[in-house]
């Protein structure tokens, strides 16, 4: 499972002109879910989510975690994330996981967030979405589990 997660200051998810999940200061993550991931993955990912320590403290240095500044976190699933780009013009689909299983790790990683850290919105699963960020930094990682 992969995250890539933006340190924003605000962001938010449109799908046909309506808002469906939307942020102030915090983490959006665009989520991958890969063939054989499981809900551990999900979890794993959550935790690392919740505290990855991007956020400044009073010197400036990113020492700070989402839970230490309550911000919000905005998970987007993006199952071109999980493409395979080592060779070749175009992309390969065959690392992402089938809908099925994307949907029921996404759907659990959504839910636990929820459950982790009330301030948890998302994009909508399989749609057109279009995404806008203010990437405070820029800071951006990729994490894996």
């Amino acid at each position: 499972m992969k995250g890539l997660l933006q340190r924003v200051a605000s962001a938010r998810v449109e799908v046909e002109g309506e808002v469906v999940g939307a942020i102030e200061q915090g983490l959006l993550v665009l989520v991958a879910v890969e063939p054989g991931d499981t809900t551990a993955n999900a979890e794993k990912l959550l935790h690392r989510l919740l505290n990855y320590r991007v956020f400044c403290d009073a010197v400036g240095r990113m020492n700070r975690s989402l839970a230490d500044v309550s911000g919000g976190l905005l998970l987007v699933s993006q199952f071109t994330l999980a493409a395979d780009t080592r060779s070749g013009l175009r992309p390969s689909f065959s690392t992402a996981a089938p809908p099925a299983l994307a949907r029921e790790l996404f759907d659990y990683l959504l839910e636990q967030a929820r459950h982790a850290h009330p301030e948890t919105q998302s994009g909508r699963f399989g749609a057109d979405m279009q995404v806008h960020l203010v990437n405070d930094g820029p800071v951006t990682f990729l994490l894996q589990a």
